[in-house]
């Protein structure tokens, strides 16, 4: 439920914004890659919400019965070709996003998030499918050329030797690839930069399960650096719902930051999982690791003036929407691995 901070004022601009949107996007046939996985299952459910017909294209069955399964990968040229017939949209969110697998697998990751790009680019391009909307991240901001500002937007410039991690090149290079097909063969595009999603599906490999998990055991909950490292966390159905603002005709050619409205440090993340866990565990301080996120600060402004977008879930409502998921979840996992007599 909204968070009762909200006043009605609030409650009632909320929808008359998505009144607006559905009012004004018509009913469209959508394929999505990635739609089993965590950001992806928010967006088949508020395409769905919004009316529009879903194809999941996965190699993982989507979370819901009521929604076409087309198993496809995304490596799969011949595969994918077919899994995107007769579709007027391609949500190409299937990527690997979590860097410590980047950094175990970087081979890998390029593959998925370059090529399994191209792949999907050259898809919608053989089924003359009408925009594709890639998943992409603020990440590349760490490569933005330094300003006088600390806000960085859509316009800022990228230094290639700034980039630091093969996860924002990978994404960096995804970006390339829409500018390119549509270049090279018309294909029109738009780009969303993801803030740090958090919520109900989550991986259970991120901070914040890590966090519940250890909180849980009686472990320490480690901090890199000093904690001060800030994040501005979107709520992941606030997240959902630019997808659904991202069929607008406006978006054509376009890059939004999709970002959360709040500096968050990790700091405040360990605080807040031990008091909504009521656990005791201590927090301990760690050496940051090369190459994180230093945590720019990026403007949504963009998107809510061209697509009425804005987050509406803040954190501390987030995460008491978040947290008791992730200790059922978290339970569940311990019951199923727990040694038997």
């Amino acid at each position: 439920m909204p968070s009762t901070s909200w006043i009605l004022s609030k409650r009632h601009s909320s929808r008359c914004r998505r009144c607006k949107q559905r009012s004004s996007i018509k009913k469209m046939r959508i394929g999505i890659t990635g739609a089993s996985g965590f950001i992806g299952s928010h967006v088949v459910d508020a395409l769905a919400a919004a009316g529009h017909v879903i194809s999941v294209i996965d190699v993982q069955p989507p979370h819901r019965n009521d929604i076409e399964f087309r198993k496809a990968s995304v490596l799969d040229a011949v595969g994918l070709i077919e899994a995107c017939t007769d579709l007027d949209v391609l949500y190409h969110l299937a990527a690997v996003a979590d860097v410590n697998d980047v950094v175990a697998d970087p081979a890998g990751a390029i593959d998925l998030n370059v090529t399994g790009t191209l792949r999907a680019l050259e898809a919608a391009r053989s089924n003359a499918i009408k925009r594709f909307v890639l998943a992409s991240t603020v990440w590349v901001y760490s490569s933005a050329e330094s300003s006088h500002s600390d806000m960085v937007d859509e316009r800022a410039a990228m230094e290639m030797s700034a980039a630091r991690h093969v996860y924002t090149t990978s994404k960096i290079a995804a970006e390339m690839l829409c500018h390119d097909y549509w270049s090279m063969h018309k294909l029109p595009f738009t780009i969303l930069r993801y803030g740090i999603p958090y919520g109900p599906r989550m991986r259970l490999s991120l901070v914040m399960p890590v966090f519940v998990r250890k909180a849980l055991s009686g472990e320490a909950l480690t901090v890199s650096g000093d904690g001060s490292q800030h994040r501005k966390f979107v709520y992941v159905e606030d997240l959902a719902r630019g997808h659904v603002a991202a069929l607008a005709e406006v978006a054509n050619n376009q890059t939004y930051n999709l970002d959360g409205s709040e500096k968050v440090t990790i700091l405040r993340i360990a605080e807040t999982v031990l008091r909504l866990t009521a656990c005791r565990s201590e927090i301990q301080f760690m050496a940051a690791r090369p190459g994180d996120y230093s945590g720019r600060d990026v403007s949504s402004e963009k998107a809510r003036r061209q697509l009425h977008w804005t987050p509406e879930i803040d954190f501390e409502e987030g995460m008491k929407r978040t947290v008791p998921w992730l200790v059922e979840k978290l339970r569940e996992e311990a019951v199923v691995t727990a040694p038997t007599a």
